[in-house]
C-alpha cells in the first residue's frame, strides 16, 4: 500500500513538472489535475516575476512564462524554501546551453537582479575587526556584505527596448552591498578598483601585498598604485564596505 502511493505520488509530481510528456497517474479527474498544474506553475512564476521583473519585461510576457515552464520541468531544487528559489533559477540559467534558445546576456542579468535579494537577507557576519587598524600593514576586511562583481554584458542598460545582440569590449565592473540601514547599492567601479576589491575578498594579505600584486598583475608602478589605492581603501572604510583591519589571532 505505502509502496503504490509512493508511486501514485511521484508519477503526480512529475506530471504537474511537465504534464507534455508526464502522464498522470490513473484515477484522477482532469478538472482537478489542471487546478493543481496551474496551482504550482503560477506560485513559481510569480515568484520568480517578483525577483526578475527586468529580466521579464525585457523578455516579453510569453517568452518568460516558456523560460519559467522549462526551469519548473527541467531543475532538481536543492531547496524546499521559497526565499532560494531565485538563486536555483540564477544557478540553471548558468547550466543552460549556449544554443538553447536563451539570451547570451540572461544570466548575467539574472544574476545582477537576484545579488540584491541575496545581500538583503543574508545574515554573514564579519571577522573580528579593528575599525581604525591600518588599511596598509595591516590587512583590510572587507565587509562580507560586499561583493564586486563584473559581467560580460551592460546588465545596467538592459531593459524593455534594449537587449543587447553583441558583447561589448569590456566587461561592467560593479560594486553592491547593504549599508547600515539595510539598504543594498550598487555602484559603477573602475576595473583597477575591482581588481582590488576581489583581491581583498580572495587573499587575507596586507594592504601593501595586495596592491604590490597588483601592480605587478597590471604592469603599473608600485610606488603610485600604493598612492591610489591607500586612498581607495580609506574611501571605502568611511563608506563600511572595508570595515578595518582584520584582527589576526597570534600564530
Amino acid at each position: 500500500m505505502l509502496e503504490t502511493l509512493r508511486q501514485q505520488q511521484f508519477a503526480l509530481a512529475r506530471h504537474l513538472r511537465d504534464p507534455s510528456v508526464n502522464a498522470p497517474p490513473p484515477g484522477i479527474e482532469e478538472r482537478r489535475l489542471r487546478v493543481y498544474r496551474e496551482l504550482f506553475f503560477n506560485a513559481i512564476e510569480s515568484l520568480l516575476s517578483t525577483g526578475f521583473p527586468v529580466a521579464r519585461e525585457t523578455l516579453g510576457d510569453a517568452a518568460w512564462k516558456a523560460l519559467v515552464r522549462r526551469f519548473y520541468a527541467q531543475h532538481r531544487s536543492r531547496t524546499p524554501l521559497f526565499p532560494q528559489i531565485a538563486g536555483e533559477f540564477v544557478a540553471w540559467l548558468d547550466t543552460q546551453p549556449d544554443d538553447g534558445g536563451i539570451p547570451a546576456w540572461l544570466p548575467d542579468l539574472a544574476h545582477y537582479e537576484w545579488i540584491e535579494q541575496a545581500l538583503f537577507v543574508s545574515d554573514e557576519q564579519p571577522l573580528e575587526f579593528d575599525p581604525h587598524g591600518d588599511l596598509l600593514d595591516g590587512v583590510p576586511l572587507l565587509s562580507p556584505l560586499a561583493m564586486p562583481l563584473a559581467y560580460r554584458w551592460p546588465v545596467t542598460d538592459i531593459g524593455p527596448g534594449h537587449a543587447p545582440a553583441t558583447l561589448p569590449e569590456s566587461a561592467t565592473t560593479l560594486l553592491v552591498h547593504r549599508d547600515a540601514a539595510h539598504q543594498v547599492r550598487f555602484a559603477r567601479i573602475a576595473p583597477l578598483a575591482y581588481e582590488l576589491l576581489v583581491s581583498l575578498r580572495t587573499h587575507a594579505r596586507t594592504g601593501r601585498e595586495h596592491l604590490t600584486a597588483l601592480a605587478a598583475d597590471i604592469g603599473a608602478d608600485a610606488t603610485e598604485l600604493q598612492a591610489y589605492g591607500i586612498e581607495l581603501l580609506e574611501q571605502l572604510r568611511a563608506q563600511r564596505i572595508v570595515l578595518g583591519a582584520a584582527i589576526v589571532p597570534p600564530a
